[in-house]
């Protein structure tokens, strides 16, 4: 019997009001705090981030005394504990800090060049030219997240300074105590000739000892830059080509692929369900039904999940197009990213299908939750893992936005290369859709067996209904 009560009446009912107001504040809820919570101080979680100390100085002869000044800076930055356990100091030589750089293994390095100590002691000289500073160079990188590659640089920059003050104090001492020798020599001298020669040559020994004081005094400006001796140059340690978005091309890339993937889901699965009869297709003022094509849940799921991995060669074209064909994005490697991006969207779609085939309308809800909510925040792109607190940490382990920017990364900015997070994300692919398929299958099969059909056997439906062999 149809209702003829009026429409708006509906407002008044307090389940209606209850149910949604419960459904739309816990989203409210979660996305504040998945998004808020996880970005809201990134340098107070930080904890282990990667960072590497290149010690390349060859040493140098200062105050009369053969030293190390690069072992000397990089030894007291490791066992500091100014940085408590925020960084992670990987100590490697130059070429090595090079080849994890171009992997995205270190967020950013400091590297003590080779004539350092050379340079110093060039500052400890009683020449009265212009000394030049000594410098300390602080490698970025961008390709690993800007957010990431900047609080390394700020660690890192701070480091430098402060093993650049701690230096200087020695250096000073030991300057001044190696002038204090000269002066104390000078004197004696100046006295033994004074009394050889008598008491007359009491005025030649004291300008013979204010001479000596003159030569070895160090100029007023090295004085100075011996104190605080090493400036702090900071240069790209893995640069990028002008179109990868500092470094964000590719979390937006896989983004896509991850948001195409679970849209997709709602799509073919309402539209599969139109085609199988199952619910009605509205098309602007018009209505479409068509007749009822009985079908297992387990039926249902693999029709979906068919036309998704079909339409995702679709979409990966379609986004490879848009993204490097009309915006511009640079990108190499274009067969195997065309395959990454397919299978990414495949997984990311069947996973969604497996969801909403489950739990049926509130599986939307959990899709939304899963690829975007939890995914976004820990993907590694925007706030480095490292810099995320602890419970965000456990779910960028699985959550699959950040594996597929992992193998997105690999593609754009790495040469590929496996150990740079290729190999991780097919692998996690892998597990994702062996996951989506078992979870999806198994408890729809189980639906199926209990005899829980999406629409049960009613008095004269048959006629009306084929059946799906």
């Amino acid at each position: 019997m149809t209702s003829t009560a009026r429409p708006f009446r509906v407002l008044r009912s307090k389940p209606l009001w209850i149910s949604n107001g419960v459904i739309v504040g816990v989203l409210a809820i979660l996305f504040a705090v998945f998004y808020v919570g996880a970005n809201i101080d990134p340098p107070g979680h930080m904890h282990h981030l990667p960072v590497g100390l290149v010690n390349a100085d060859k040493g140098a002869t200062v105050g009369g005394k053969e030293v190390d000044l690069g072992a000397q800076i990089t030894g007291s930055i490791k066992k500091s504990k100014a940085s408590g356990d925020k960084i992670e100091w990987k100590v490697m030589d130059e070429k090595e800090v090079k080849k994890e750089l171009g992997k995205g293994k270190l967020y950013g390095a400091l590297v003590v060049p080779r004539d350092f100590s050379a340079s110093v002691a060039a500052l400890t000289t009683t020449s009265h030219g212009t000394p030049v500073r000594p410098a300390l160079t602080v490698l970025t990188n961008q390709s690993a997240g800007s957010l990431g590659s900047s609080l390394a640089r700020q660690a890192t920059t701070t480091a430098a300074q402060s093993a650049s003050v701690s230096v200087g104090k020695d250096l000073t001492a030991q300057v001044e105590a190696a002038q204090a020798k000269a002066v104390k020599a000078a004197q004696v001298k100046a006295a033994k000739a004074a009394h050889a020669k008598g008491a007359k040559a009491s005025k030649a020994q004291g300008a013979t000892s204010k001479a000596a004081a003159a030569q070895t005094r160090l100029p007023t400006a090295a004085r100075l830059l011996l104190a605080d001796p090493a400036a702090v140059h900071i240069e790209d340690g893995h640069p990028l080509d002008s179109h990868s978005g500092l470094g964000l091309t590719a979390f937006y890339y896989s983004l896509v692929l991850v948001v195409c993937g679970m849209l997709s889901a709602n799509v073919i699965g309402g539209q599969v369900d139109h085609a199988l009869g199952y619910t009605h297709n509205d098309m602007g003022p018009l209505r479409k039904h068509n007749p009822l094509v009985r079908a297992t849940r387990v039926q249902t799921l693999a029709i979906s999940s068919t036309l998704m991995i079909g339409l995702s060669i679709v979409m990966a074209s379609l986004v490879m197009a848009g993204a490097i064909g009309i915006m511009g994005m640079d990108a190499s490697h274009l067969p195997l990213l065309w395959l990454y991006s397919v299978t990414a969207i495949a997984v990311c779609g069947i996973g969604a299908l497996s969801l909403i085939a489950v739990f049926g309308t509130p599986g939307m809800l959990l899709v939304t939750l899963f690829y975007i909510a939890m995914a976004v925040p820990t993907a590694g792109a925007t706030t480095p893992v490292q810099a995320l607190p602890g419970f965000y940490r456990f779910l960028a382990e699985f959550e699959p936005l950040r594996q597929i920017t992992g193998g997105v990364r690999s593609i754009l900015y790495y040469g590929a290369q496996g150990d740079a997070g290729l190999t991780r994300g097919w692998a996690m692919l892998g597990a994702g859709l062996l996951a989506a398929g078992l979870f999806g299958f198994g408890m729809t099969r189980l639906y199926d067996r209990k005899g829980l059909h999406r629409i049960p056997h009613e008095a004269g439906e048959p006629e009306r209904a084929a059946v799906l062999a």
